[in-house]
């Protein structure tokens, strides 16, 4: 006898009508343009990515040495938990080891965060807009409402806004810092104001994806003070400074209780062996990390000061990219320049950067601090490009 394979509606399964309503406006997530996309398209022999705030060192030597040697064991399954890496993850942090839940990318932890504390039809999910889009599509995708607060004007966090939308019913607020796309990060005590406020019941998320690169996380992040705050949850990953944004590996450090509940439910061997072990060498890389920092560091303030000196508003930003808005067009040729004009003639001298369209932000545009050179490359092909504007 063959399985009944139709939809619970009984509509075949090609129907549109045959999957969840929350799924059916879904649009695929665009994580930008790819090298080898824009090399085929334009028929380039080198192509710069400063797109997707990657590593400008890429990978740690140790972490390569580390794969290879390593390798071999890619035919095996990672123990459940992955408990030597989240021993490393804690003795990195001084947090206990049973707060850390490691997945495959912050956006797994994201995912099961939503799915654990929010009821459909009972609890609401929080954030600011724009916001990281994974926070929208995965409450979404689990049925939960998800309110957001705009952004102020100057792209700093609107606490009051915020807090409005928050009542009893709110499982999870989401903040990001620094913000993405804006590069945005607030002082501590606005976190710590934030996380006194919320009612009993809600569990804050400070998703700190890019606090590497602040210069002074005690002056921007609680992390180091979680214990004070049961209702606090903090989000990294191995993504941007530690330059494994391929291997997939985030984590989380999360109230016991939480914790506990997400290493239930989370997907067996969801992070890899060879992330695993990538993970814990990244970590006992202090040089290549300190390495890391001071590049980026450099290389924004090398960033901000030439975009700056072509006449665009560039926004302060803690984070490893910019957000800026291009110089104005000339009086002369007003169809001519401004931001999707810079995007599209940057691919075609095979600079990637990232539009912010998809961000409600269509005049404003994105670029990741890449390598000196990548740097310099960028900032010439932009002069060469506004000034013929």
């Amino acid at each position: 006898m063959s399985a009944d394979t139709s939809a619970p509606t009984g509509l075949p399964l090609a129907s549109p009508d045959a999957v969840r309503p929350e799924v059916r406006g879904f649009k695929p997530y665009s994580p930008g343009l790819s090298i080898d996309e824009i090399r085929d398209r334009y028929g380039l022999a080198h192509v710069i990515k400063l797109a997707s705030n990657e590593n400008p060192l890429g990978t740690s030597p140790v972490v390569r040495h580390t794969l290879r040697h390593k390798a071999d064991l890619a035919f095996r399954y990672a123990q459940s938990g992955n408990p030597r890496l989240t021993a490393a993850i804690a003795a990195h942090h001084g947090v206990p080891a049973e707060r850390v839940v490691a997945g495959n990318g912050s956006d797994e932890i994201i995912d099961l965060i939503v799915r654990v504390r929010a009821v459909p039809g009972v609890h609401n999910v929080v954030a600011f807009n724009p916001c990281f889009s994974i926070y929208e599509l995965q409450t979404r995708l689990a049925g939960v409402e998800f309110r957001q607060a705009p952004l102020a004007a100057d792209f700093s966090f609107d606490w009051d806004g915020l807090l409005a939308l928050v009542d009893d019913a709110t499982a999870v607020v989401f903040v990001t810092t620094p913000d993405n796309p804006s590069g945005f990060c607030p002082p501590v005590a606005d976190l710590e104001r934030l996380a006194r406020a919320l009612p009993p019941g809600c569990l804050l998320v400070v998703d700190e994806a890019y606090m590497d690169f602040c210069g002074d996380e005690a002056a921007h992040s609680l992390l180091s003070r979680i214990d004070e705050f049961p209702n606090l949850a903090v989000l990294r990953t191995f993504s941007k400074s530690f330059g494994l944004a391929g291997l997939r590996l985030g984590y989380g450090i999360l109230p016991v209780q939480l914790a506990d509940y997400l290493r239930r439910v989370r997907l067996p061997f969801s992070v890899n062996i060879l992330a695993e072990e990538a993970g814990m060498a990244a970590l006992a890389d202090d040089v290549f990390r300190a390495e890391t920092l001071r590049v980026t560091a450099e290389g924004r303030d090398a960033l901000t000061a030439g975009l700056t000196a072509l006449g665009c508003h560039v926004y302060p930003s803690k984070a490893n990219f910019l957000m800026f808005r291009p110089a104005p067009s000339p009086p002369s040729a007003p169809s001519v320049g401004g931001a999707a004009h810079l995007f599209e003639e940057l691919l075609r001298r095979g600079i990637i950067i990232r539009p912010l369209k998809s961000y409600g932000l269509p005049d404003l545009l994105r670029v990741s601090v890449g390598s000196p050179d990548e740097n310099a490359a960028f900032l010439k092909a932009a002069g060469e490009i506004m000034s013929h504007a």
